[in-house]
């Protein structure tokens, strides 16, 4: 519930406030986005099978971002940033399907 509350206002503030992200971080939110959807997933698959473990999601959570923030950079620094950038969202984009897949398997029985 305390998620949803905070997930209701950050949604709330987000609109009123409308930040602004700066131009040296734009290339990295997109990728930290798609890290941190592939951790959700992760945490609901977990959720689902009944394994779940607050601090296993907080650090995959957070070593997601971490690690497709530091490839692209790295990507960035050798000239392909963009090749690696749709390498991480290719790999994490596999991922969060396959999560899925397992969720609608747990829980439709399809």
């Amino acid at each position: 519930m305390i998620a949803t509350i905070g997930l209701f206002v950050g949604v709330i503030a987000g609109l009123l406030l409308q930040p602004s992200v700066p131009l040296w971080l734009q290339p990295y939110l997109p990728i930290a986005v798609v890290a941190a959807l592939d951790a959700v997933f992760g945490g609901v698959r977990a959720l689902v099978d009944g394994i779940f473990d607050d601090k296993v999601f907080f650090v995959s959570f957070i070593g997601n971002v971490l690690v497709a923030a530091l490839i692209v950079y790295l990507g960035d620094q050798l000239g392909v940033g963009a090749q690696l950038s749709t390498g991480v969202v290719v790999v994490l984009g596999i991922r969060i399907f396959s999560n899925m897949a397992a969720i609608r398997r747990r829980l439709f029985k399809a």
